[in-house]
């Protein structure tokens, strides 16, 4: 008898133990999977950690996430992608690689779906087939269902560093330099509005993470996300919103509605995980309006290409003229930091840009750190943030009593 055989009929005896309708804790069932394990004849030759092993697949299986449960829990996973039942990606170190194991039916993967969606107040079926959620620990999930997905149950888990990467974990990898990250601070400090633009992996959340946390402890701070992933650390006035879909009963609130009520609890600065339509308006309207120090992100191929976006963003909101969008972006804006995922895969700042002004029809924007890039060495990429400009508009500085050196 294999171990997959041999995990299917402690599932059945645990099962059959359990009946229907009664009430278990988790110590409960831990303990009958035990039991059960023990007085199976099949498996009385196995040694103990197969024994073990296979209680605690049967546990995952029953009261978990089933397979990705072993994933969840190794910090070294940085990805798991589900591709219909059979298929089962997983990332580490960079390196993705597919699982020998999958998920017993399609009907199983559907359990583990409803119960991650049922874990964040969410709902997903055929007729909405498609959700942002997040599991307890944080990660970011997103699931797609048939009719949508011909591929069945598509699911997307994005891991997060189980404690918060801080400024001096991003200079240990060398994703950002000691004088870039000490400009950044006095920035984020004076209350410059910033924008984190990037490509999908790039590390825009983690980024804003590590920003927000030069953000003074006295001040109110709302932020504004469509799943909660932000873990903003040492500020006590703090107000996390999240956004919900359309149920039974309950109306859509998105990332407009949010916006729109945190400017009514006096907020210092304004916090928007992700902006992609029409909350573009929004947003730029709180920077634009006393609550300097907004921050946000979005994706984009680079600085001036994040411009552009937003542009098609705000337009997405309403029909404006777009000299008019522009100067409310060029006034909103002040510093964006955008973000890359290089060939080796590392993760970079490759240029901070100032935007200081509009004229002639044009937001004008200008680079003042750079990422250089000088070859190559074991297949890791060789290079450094190299400053090539400097902060023009420093009024925001001087009134925080900061200077550039």
């Amino acid at each position: 008898m294999n171990i997959s055989e041999a995990r299917e009929l402690v599932k059945e005896s645990v099962r059959n133990t359990l009946g229907y309708g009664n009430e278990y804790t988790d110590e409960e069932v831990s303990e009958i999977i035990d039991n059960c394990v023990i007085s199976t004849e099949e498996l009385r030759s196995l040694p103990v950690s197969e024994k073990r092993r296979i209680g605690k697949e049967v546990f995952d299986s029953l009261r978990r996430l089933d397979i990705l449960q072993s994933f969840i829990e190794n910090r070294d996973v940085t990805e798991i992608m589900i591709n219909g039942y059979k298929n089962v990606f997983v990332e580490k170190a960079g390196a993705l690689s597919k699982l020998d194991a999958g998920f017993d039916s399609e009907e199983k993967l559907m359990d583990v779906v409803q119960q991650i969606v049922a874990g964040c107040n969410r709902t997903v079926n055929e007729a909405s087939p498609i959700v942002d959620a997040r599991l307890t620990d944080g990660s970011r999930v997103n699931i797609v269902l048939p009719p949508v997905s011909l591929s069945g149950p598509v699911i997307t888990i994005r891991r997060f560093p189980e404690k918060p990467v801080t400024m001096e974990g991003l200079l240990n990898y060398g994703s950002i330099t000691k004088e870039a990250a000490d400009f950044l601070k006095k920035l984020v400090i004076s209350g410059y509005n910033i924008f984190i633009s990037g490509g999908t992996g790039s590390g825009k959340t983690t980024f804003l993470n590590v920003l927000s946390g030069f953000i003074p402890s006295d001040e109110r701070v709302i932020t504004i996300e469509d799943s909660a992933e932000l873990q903003l650390q040492g500020i006590d006035n703090l107000v996390r919103l999240e956004t919900r879909s359309r149920t039974s009963g309950a109306e859509e609130i998105n990332i407009r509605d949010l916006i729109r009520s945190s400017l009514r609890m006096r907020p210092d600065r304004i916090v928007v995980g992700e902006v992609r339509g029409g909350e573009a308006l929004d947003m730029l309207q709180c920077m634009n309006t006393g609550h300097d120090g907004s921050m946000s992100t979005g994706h984009a191929n680079s600085s001036r290409d994040m411009l552009s976006r937003l542009e098609n963003m705000v337009l997405m909101a309403a029909e404006l003229p777009l000299p008019a969008i522009r100067q409310q972006i060029a006034s909103g804006v002040d510093i964006i930091v955008h973000l890359g995922r290089l060939r080796d895969r590392t993760r970079k700042v490759l240029n901070i840009s100032e935007i200081d002004g509009y004229e002639n029809g044009e937001i004008r924007i200008h680079t003042i750190y750079s990422f250089c890039e000088e070859g190559s060495e074991n297949g890791r990429v060789i290079g450094t943030l190299v400053k090539t400009g400097n902060l023009k508009q420093t009024g925001k500085l001087l009134s925080a009593g900061l200077q550039i050196s």
